[in-house]
């Protein structure tokens, strides 16, 4: 559906399903709706993944736990991921550009402001790192 599309900025979560026209919030329950990165499914837009963070004053990841939220409907309700993925104390921020999902809808990718790497190979179930020691990450795609 070319006309579902996300957003994840310093205002929250917001959704569209008519190309634009109209913009919604969506509250992802527990976790925070603040951050940058969105990744949605080739295939099917009502799954998406976010990267929260706590605020735009205090740049870390919410609660000091880098987390991926991940809704299968359309921002009912969310998954938090966390398997794999550093927990307090972690500092990572995933700016707008820095994550990425492949062509199956599957494999998703992520980088931080403090050089880790990670991926996932299962839709978030789990991550496993890729690298931790890299400079800070900007942009992450698949070829």
């Amino acid at each position: 559906n070319p006309d579902a599309m996300w957003a994840q900025h310093h205002n929250g979560i917001f959704r569209t399903t008519d190309g634009g026209k109209q913009w919604n919030a969506v509250k992802p329950g527990g976790a925070s709706d603040f951050g940058f990165a969105v990744a949605v499914h080739p295939a099917n837009g009502d799954h998406a993944w976010f990267v929260p963070a706590t605020s735009d004053e205090v740049r870390a990841p919410a609660e000091g736990k880098l987390r991926v939220t991940r809704t299968h409907d359309g921002g009912k309700t969310f998954d938090v991921l966390a398997e794999g993925l550093p927990q307090q104390p972690a500092y990572d921020i995933v700016y707008r550009h820095a994550m990425d999902i492949d062509s199956t809808g599957d494999r998703l990718a992520f980088g931080s402001t403090t050089g880790g790497m990670w991926q996932t190979q299962n839709g978030g179930d789990t991550w496993k790192p890729l690298e931790t020691r890299l400079p800070p990450i900007y942009c992450m795609r698949y070829a």
